[in-house]
């Protein structure tokens, strides 16, 4: 199942449109989208990466107008991070390219077999929740 699922995810990330973003600039974007704003810190332990990665990324997302700094309201040692409204579009262009891609696959699939994924998706997002 682990092979399945893993397979399944990088066949997604191919189907992304052809873009300058590195992956880990794409998630940490995507993670900023749906969080709406972090900090610094915040974004590296979502990602799951160390600080000073965090900084790189946000500094090339920054670059390309992708992410903006704005003041921490009740720390000035701190900055929040969100994304630009080009950031969000490009997440969105992300996340409709992949949607229709699994949706063409699905629609190739009988409506047993989907079904089936319908059952097996609740099952994933349980074990995807579990601590």
């Amino acid at each position: 199942m682990r092979g399945a699922i893993t397979r399944l995810n990088r066949r997604l990330r191919r189907a992304r449109p052809v873009s300058e973003l590195t992956q880990s600039q794409l998630s940490a974007l995507t993670s900023l989208e749906l969080a709406g704003a972090l900090t610094p810190k915040e974004l590296a332990d979502a990602e799951r990466v160390q600080p000073p990665s965090v900084t790189r990324t946000v500094a090339a997302l920054e670059g390309r107008g992708l992410v903006q700094r704005t003041p921490h309201p009740t720390d000035g040692r701190q900055v929040i991070l969100a994304p630009t409204e080009q950031g969000r579009e490009i997440v969105l262009t992300d996340r409709k390219a992949r949607d229709a891609w699994l949706a063409q696959r699905l629609a190739e699939l009988s409506p047993d077999d989907r079904d089936t994924l319908r059952r097996a998706a609740s099952i994933l997002e349980r074990i995807a929740r579990a601590e």
